[in-house]
């Protein structure tokens, strides 16, 4: 977490406010409306300067349209983003081209991100010379290499083309693009949801230290919480376009509250069979974002869902500071009492070695290119 000035909190860099954005639905010869998928229903967070905040939940639910909508990648039905104080959907074209700098995104697909006519030196030099950072061809090189360096890789990687990299080094060159503008907020859209489990850890504790090094703050786009529990600082749990619960992670981890949020949680595999756990299983299809059920969104497969969730919509309460759940009767609903194991349950010296071992062959090859 960011830490405190003085006692007090340091101000948001961002922060979002009734963020709406409704996708309309044609049909027709004449293009006709016919109806709108509502990807994302009124969402308000905030993201401080060094802090990471992870937006999780089901396919669908509306985590990556809303980090193009943070990016100004697309435009909102309504709603405010503000970044350092200014509105985003406010800004002219050439403001919006400045605020590029200061917002980057690293994307899911490491390959169908990165061009592959252009070597690696000319997809980091781009970004360079569109903004004028750099001042002639020796010092793009220099910036290149350094860049290079930062995410692990060496400076003669930059005559290769991405097609010649593994999948955890092209998202390290994604990652060394996104830094090339030397911006303070990153969009991080599931970056390593398409690699080996033995590469996300290299990728994710990559991450972690230029968050350190550069005050980087990260809004971390995932479905796999074992990866959030990682890295990030708090969390907003997401379904069918609204915010269930959003919480500082220790507290989300260690008490869930939201029937939904409890329902991820158990779905996270533990390495370790033998463990008893409380599992919570949920039934049924995520509904249509075209077609949002009437009151609480979660009410068609909740297991505590009462008349009250099917007329009217929770509103998110504030449990505690920093804690708030869209939940009416979550103060009823008490958390499984084993629904994660304890960390001292789940120290086991066997897999411990056997992960290490793995990390150390991967980190062994990282730097070889591909056979």
């Amino acid at each position: 977490m960011p830490a405190k000035t003085n006692g007090m909190a340091p101000p948001p860099l961002l922060e979002v406010e009734h963020l709406v954005k409704h996708f309309a639905v044609r049909r027709g010869f004449l293009g006709r409306q016919v109806g709108a998928v509502k990807a994302v229903d009124d969402i308000s967070f905030a993201v401080a300067p060094g802090e990471t905040l992870a937006l999780v939940g089901e396919s669908g639910c509306g985590k990556s349209t809303t980090g193009r909508l943070v990016l100004r990648l697309i435009e909102p039905t309504s709603g405010i983003v503000r970044f350092a104080g200014r509105n985003v959907f406010e800004l002219g074209q050439h403001e919006v081209r400045t605020l590029r700098r200061a917002m980057q995104i690293v994307f899911q697909d490491p390959y169908a991100s990165l061009n592959p006519r252009m070597t690696v030196g000319q997809i980091l030099g781009e970004p360079l010379r569109l903004h004028g950072l750099v001042s002639g061809s020796q010092h793009l090189r220099q910036r290149i290499e350094e860049l290079l360096g930062f995410v692990g890789l060496s400076p003669h990687h930059a005559r290769r083309y991405p097609h010649e990299f593994s999948g955890g080094q092209r998202q390290r060159i994604g990652i060394a693009r996104a830094l090339a503008v030397e911006p303070r907020l990153i969009v991080c859209d599931e970056p390593v949801s398409a690699l080996d489990v033995s590469i996300q850890a290299q990728v994710i504790n990559l991450l972690q230290d230029l968050q350190r090094r550069f005050d980087l703050s990260y809004i971390f786009i995932a479905h796999d919480l074992a990866v959030v529990k990682h890295i990030a600082d708090r969390v907003a749990v997401m379904y069918l376009g609204k915010i269930m619960e959003l919480a500082e992670k220790r507290t989300l981890f260690r008490e869930p509250r939201h029937p939904y949020t409890q329902a991820l949680l158990s779905a996270i595999p533990v390495p370790e069979p033998a463990l008893a756990r409380d599992r919570m299983l949920i039934q049924g299809d995520v509904p249509s974002p075209m077609a949002p059920p009437p009151g609480c969104r979660f009410q068609t497969r909740c297991p505590f869902v009462r008349d009250r969730c099917r007329e009217e919509e929770p509103l998110l309460d504030p449990a505690a500071p920093g804690h708030t759940i869209a939940c009416h009767f979550w103060r009823e609903i008490e958390p499984p009492a084993r629904l994660l194991p304890a960390e001292t349950e789940s120290d086991n010296p066997r897999l411990k070695r056997l992960q290490a071992f793995f990390t150390q062959r991967a980190s062994e090859s990282a730097g070889a290119p591909p056979a």
